[in-house]
């Protein structure tokens, strides 16, 4: 079968126009072949997904008591309220009924939420580890990633040698962003939100855990604060864990602190 004539192109749509437009993009390398995430995986990165999602609800309740608090004019409590025992006297602090009655059926789901997330949390790290043991348990070699950390890593990500560069991990997973330039001249950056957003969060939230207890961190980060700010600081951070992890995942070594500073 002969390829569609020119004219056709530009003035019919078929399926073999289609087809004719896709196999001429992918032969000059203009569009890239898409990842196929493996079947029996998927189910389980859904799952996980949803565990975010639920915690985000969680989250909410919190801050409905928090709002409400701040709304009847009470002294903040002192304690974190995301914690069982520091919420044994919430409902106590109001005088009228029915705000008493709003702050106990908040405190019953985020109860309900706790159980489930824990059952839920355990059922996903046991499926992971028939998974890929050797790679959770390798990012559960860095400082700053737990165990949430470490399942969203390994099933957003799946197989390193999908990305043949570090630079392509990097920016898959939001920690670069591209810059627009024109005539020699620098207009800022673009694509901030191509990539994929749950490793994004990820780096970012595992370069903050990085500094507890990590005086060597908290002095590269001071170096890094000094030279680019606060905000810049913790992205510079987040991207240097993105690189050590690609490069961990790639030799499957677990984290070296030394080589990480080194660097």
């Amino acid at each position: 079968m002969g390829a569609p004539k020119v004219g056709a192109l530009g003035e019919a749509k078929n399926d073999k126009i289609d087809s004719h437009k896709i196999a001429v993009l992918l032969r000059g390398g203009t569009l890239a072949q898409a990842y196929v995430y493996p079947p029996e995986l998927r189910a389980t990165r859904d799952l996980l997904r949803r565990r975010s999602h639920l915690v985000n609800k969680r989250a909410e309740l919190l801050t409905h008591i928090q709002n409400t608090n701040s709304q009847y004019n009470l002294a903040p409590s002192c304690e974190k309220i995301d914690r069982k025992s520091n919420r044994t006297d919430i409902v106590d602090r109001f005088d009228d009924p029915s705000v008493q009655r709003s702050m106990a059926l908040n405190l019953a789901l985020i109860d309900t939420y706790d159980q489930e997330l824990q059952s839920l949390e355990l059922y996903i790290v046991r499926t992971a580890k028939t998974h890929d043991a050797n790679t959770y348990h390798c990012l559960r070699s860095v400082p700053g990633i737990g165990k949430i950390l470490a399942l969203v890593i390994l099933y957003e990500v799946h197989d390193m040698a999908r990305f043949e560069k570090v630079d392509n991990f990097l920016s898959y997973a939001r920690l670069v962003k591209c810059a627009k330039e024109s005539a020699g001249k620098r207009y800022g950056t673009s694509g901030a939100k191509i990539g994929n957003a749950h490793l994004c969060w990820a780096f970012g939230e595992a370069a903050g855990l990085f500094l507890r207890n990590n005086p060597e961190g908290k002095r590269l980060h001071e170096k890094l604060v000094k030279k680019h700010g606060k905000a810049k600081a913790l992205s510079i951070l987040a991207q240097k864990l993105g690189r050590a992890v690609y490069f961990m995942l790639k030799r499957k070594q677990a984290f070296d602190m030394n080589k990480f500073f080194s660097c």
